[in-house]
């Protein structure tokens, strides 16, 4: 499939490297009222596909606390990064405007929002054992322990196919790489409240970092300070194997915003391929809303 769509990305293929990393985004913290800002760069960078297959969402999605906006941060503590996703369509190779971006992912030292009261560095079968949890089901057992919203988000992509997110870089928790959740909703409706009503999830999996990167942004702080449990790596993770077969590239690229100094933020660009075709109409264990 990426060499199927290679050709058609191409055509509209802009050198992201060359652009200037100073005009960096700062955007509206809404709910309501979308007020897209241009992403960095516009137009799908990759001059192949990077598709996601259909996967799981994890334990620890939980609709009710995804936002509307641009900026997930919320004050979490971390390495900025800014997010620059491109959608298209497997079938057309074709870039997909409208589409709903949903991302979540954990905090520097492993912890999820709406999930706090988790440990992240219990393995998670023996949660399940220390919650006397015995018939647990992914998707549809409720763990969350609070309200916390920080480090989720949803933002639909604009004409060229592209939204943007910004963030800090995800940390890790027991036996998982470092990894970003991302859904793709094809049909979707703002509700008054400010909730997102997503009928139409088309694309669930997970985005990765290199190994060198990972590693780099580690050492630093507050990242350094997690030391209670070692960090699984992407060849050891038992869920990036099957993100990446099949031609799927997982991995996001990065561009420091300051020369190499990842440490300062930096930019992270990947095209998620899917099939609209593909089509999982009320998936949302939460009523179809978020």
């Amino acid at each position: 499939m990426s060499q199927k769509c290679h050709q058609s990305v191409t055509k509209f293929h802009q050198d992201r490297w060359s652009m200037n990393l100073a005009r960096r985004w700062h955007g509206d913290y809404t709910t309501y009222t979308i007020h897209t800002e241009a992403p960095y760069y516009e137009a799908t960078k990759n001059a192949t596909c990077v598709l996601t297959p259909e996967g799981i969402s994890g334990p620890y999605v939980y609709p009710p606390s995804q936002k509307l906006r641009q900026d997930m941060t919320e004050n979490q503590q971390g390495v900025p990064l800014w997010l620059d996703i491109g959608v298209i369509d497997m079938e057309t190779c074709r870039p997909l405007r409208d589409v709903l971006v949903d991302i979540w992912h954990c905090n520097s030292t492993g912890s999820y929002s709406s999930f706090t009261g988790i440990s992240p560095n219990t393995p998670f079968p023996l949660l399940l054992e220390q919650l006397n949890i015995t018939n647990y089901t992914m998707g549809l057992t409720d763990l969350h322990t609070d309200e916390a919203t920080w480090l989720r988000g949803l933002w639909p992509t604009n004409k060229n196919g592209i939204m943007e997110m910004k963030t800090v870089f995800p940390g890790f928790y027991a036996n998982r790489t470092i990894h970003i959740h991302v859904q793709v909703h094809t049909k979707w409706n703002l509700r008054q409240n400010g909730t997102i009503v997503a009928g139409r999830t088309v694309s669930t999996g997970q985005i990765y970092f290199t190994e060198k990167v990972s590693a780099k942004v580690m050492s630093t702080e507050p990242y350094a300070s997690h030391t209670q449990i070692v960090r699984t790596t992407n060849a050891q993770d038992p869920f990036f194997p099957m993100d990446s077969v099949g031609g799927f590239n997982p991995i996001v690229n990065v561009v420091p915003i300051q020369h190499n100094d990842l440490s300062q933020g930096m930019v992270g660009y990947i095209t998620l391929g899917i099939d609209t075709r593909l089509i999982r109409n009320g998936s949302d264990p939460w009523d179809g809303s978020h």
